[in-house]
């Protein structure tokens, strides 16, 4: 294992801190619900929902948040401006802790700011996702909403290699900041099939050079190759499985793990990583976990 030189900066959002060196805190993992296409969802646009089933599996990932001890970030994501609210106001009164607007367009993304800000929730949001392309518009409705926390998508159309990722960096965090961003969440941005690789090399430079807490949705290159390829369940859960802890190993503070219903594995093979991260990261610099709810010391009793 290895301890990076710059300081690493702990952001605590609403109760759930992320960030730091190798070994500190657990990985923070982020699963979506209401996704495009998810069953529980009746009419996307309406915002019409089966509230007995979000409920059970918001409720069924926290048991398993605490089995592991990971913390979570619910990735609330809508298609509608219209249905934002509804899904937001869900979420906001179903769990404790904090959740993302995540919004497929700008338009729907204001929309969740607009909620935010009138029901007075604006501490629990994380900002999905601040990018280059950001226009005024969105800048000001963060800003407006005083939203404080924002996953930064390091997104380099141009050249999206290891380098173009490091680019794109500075950019990226004067947006932030004009945008009135304090807890900055950097993702390393997954544009292919095997992006995995680069993307954690990303991540390690990244943590490097900013010291900020850094992570992927590298659920999705497996989506993307599931499409084409169509895995069998043993292959798609290895490959899930895989995917998601490489970036660990390189230092990632947050996964965006996919699926919510995907909590059950995807929290043990995380934690499982931050448990060997953390034994390692003990032994080698006297690092040692900054909570007793940390996996090294729930995975194996």
């Amino acid at each position: 294992m290895f301890r990076f030189e710059k300081e690493q900066k702990i952001f605590d959002i609403a109760g759930v801190k992320v960030g730091g060196q190798p070994g500190q805190l657990p990985t923070v993992m982020i699963g979506s619900i209401f996704y495009h296409k998810h069953k529980i969802v009746k009419d996307e646009q309406k915002g019409e929902f089966d509230k007995e089933e979000a409920e059970k599996l918001l409720k069924e990932e926290e048991e398993i948040s605490k089995k592991t001890g990971n913390p979570r970030i619910v990735d609330v994501c809508s298609s509608y401006p219209e249905a934002f609210p509804k899904f937001l106001d869900f979420v906001a009164s179903t769990i404790d802790g904090p959740f993302t607007i995540d919004g497929v367009t700008a338009e729907v993304r204001i929309a969740g700011l607009k909620y935010v800000k009138e029901a007075g929730l604006s501490g629990r949001v994380v900002y999905n996702s601040i990018t280059p392309h950001i226009k005024e518009d969105e800048i000001n409705a963060i800003k407006e909403a005083n939203v404080k926390s924002a996953i930064l998508l390091a997104l380099n159309t141009k050249n999206p290699t290891v380098s173009g990722r490091l680019q794109v960096m500075d950019e990226l965090i004067a947006v932030a900041q004009r945008a009135g961003i304090e807890n900055m969440l950097i993702d390393a941005a997954v544009l292919d099939l095997p992006d995995p690789g680069p993307v954690s090399k990303a991540i390690y430079l990244i943590k490097e050079k900013y010291g900020l807490p850094c992570g992927a949705g590298t659920h999705n290159a497996v989506a993307r190759w599931n499409d084409k390829r169509k895995l069998d369940k043993t292959e798609y859960l290895l490959a899930c499985s895989v995917a998601n802890v490489f970036p660990i190993l390189a230092g990632a503070n947050f996964t965006l793990y996919g699926p919510v219903e995907h909590a059950k594995s995807a929290y043990f093979y995380c934690g499982l990583a931050d448990a060997y991260v953390a034994y390692i990261a003990t032994q080698e610099y006297r690092v040692r976990p900054q909570t007793k709810e940390h996996p090294l010391f729930k995975i194996f009793r």
